[in-house]
């Protein structure tokens, strides 16, 4: 398979591409936490979508997710590496579609 074979989502799938700052955060004292840090909790990521199956209906192309990074299959696709997930594995969507009285929150 050549790198400029065209790939197609099926189903109810999702690929998205991790956001590039999630990975060092910062803590309210300013001390930077690496991202391979371990914490004690299960802490959820999120993603930009960037390309979606036939099925998929809460989520666009360029949207947003919160998904859990344990639950992940990772695929590189052109030397860059992806994260692909059903759309049931998404926890929320942060978009400008979303209506403001669905949510309440702003990112």
């Amino acid at each position: 398979m050549s790198d400029k074979t065209p790939v197609r989502m099926l189903h109810d799938r999702v690929l998205v591409q991790l956001d590039k700052e999630a990975g060092e955060r910062r803590s309210t004292g300013g001390i930077v936490i690496p991202a391979t840090a371990a914490l004690g909790n299960r802490r959820l990521s999120w993603a930009r979508v960037a390309a979606i199956g036939p099925h998929v209906r809460a989520v666009e192309l360029g949207d947003r997710v919160l998904f859990d990074p344990e639950d992940k299959a990772e695929v590189e696709v052109n030397g860059e590496s992806y994260v692909l997930m059903r759309e049931r594995d998404v926890h929320a969507v942060a978009a400008e579609r979303v209506d403001v009285s669905e949510t309440g929150l702003y990112l």
